[in-house]
């Protein structure tokens, strides 16, 4: 596109969301291999999105711009509600530092990288809870993550798998039933199955219009012009549908000219050598 669609915030072309910059912080931590992963990975949360960052210092312009009528996007980056709330938790020496007043994908998306770079499951609800902590949250962030494993591991069809070996499983019942209604809008567009399903940063609406992307598309680039065009909450739609394709396609389906214009992606590529 060549003007911005968001109503919202402004950011350079190849910067990243607030959703995808948690996992970066969760990839910066990882790749410092310090012994504390969880506690590492708290400070470098403050660091990042605290006092002093862009995205604090863009929090206090905004808080000042909702008193009056909105009228074009603010320069970003764009802090969320469960950043915000981790933050603050995480200086008052909580337990549980995720946030619970939303049910977003935060938490999935400093999962991600974790999940990847130890290629195992365990301990991935704690890390989910680090940034987010309702049950919603870590309900569907874990599913996903389920998901990309199935993916990952070569089977044929990921999204069935999960149906078949978690079906007699109370927890993911409500997720399975998710998936199953994303199926049924399959005979209709993307952009009629996000309406259908919201467009909103909130799960399970942005859990079944991620599935409806996936199960409409046969790669990376068709899935996320998909999920783009939708609009809405696109970048926390994308970072599981991208890494859905990514993992079961391989790493060769994410254009190349996508990835060149990514600032991050060099440092990324870099550290994966």
């Amino acid at each position: 596109m060549k003007n911005n669609k968001s109503p919202f915030y402004n950011i350079k072309t190849g910067n990243v969301s607030g959703y995808n910059d948690v996992g970066q912080v969760m990839f910066k931590t990882l790749i410092s291999r310090r012994p504390n992963i969880e506690a590492e990975f708290k400070k470098n949360i403050i660091k990042h999105f605290g006092p002093g960052s862009n995205y604090w210092k863009n929090l206090k312009i905004r808080n000042k711009y909702k008193k009056i009528k909105w009228k074009k996007p603010l320069n970003g980056p764009w802090i969320h509600q469960n950043v915000l709330d981790t933050i603050k938790n995480i200086k008052s020496n909580k337990k549980i530092t995720g946030g619970t007043k939303v049910n977003e994908s935060d938490g999935f998306c400093a999962a991600l990288p974790y999940y990847l770079y130890f290629n195992d499951l365990k301990n991935i609800k704690k890390i989910i809870s680090l940034v987010c902590s309702t049950k919603i949250s870590i309900k569907y962030g874990l599913a996903k993550l389920h998901i990309i494993d199935f993916a990952l591991k070569k089977s044929k069809n990921p999204i069935n798998s999960f149906i078949k070996s978690f079906s007699k499983i109370k927890y993911f019942e409500d997720v399975i039933r998710d998936i199953k209604t994303a199926k049924k809008l399959l005979k209709y567009s993307h952009n009629f199955a996000a309406k259908k399903f919201g467009l909103a940063c909130s799960y399970p609406g942005n859990f079944k219009t991620s599935i409806h992307a996936i199960l409409k598309s046969n790669n990376y680039k068709n899935a996320i012009l998909r999920t783009i065009r939708a609009g809405g909450c696109n970048c926390s739609r994308s970072n599981f549908v991208g890494a859905y394709f990514a993992a079961f396609k391989g790493i060769r389906t994410i254009p190349d000219t996508w990835v060149s214009k990514c600032i991050k992606s060099k440092q990324i590529i870099n550290h994966l050598r």
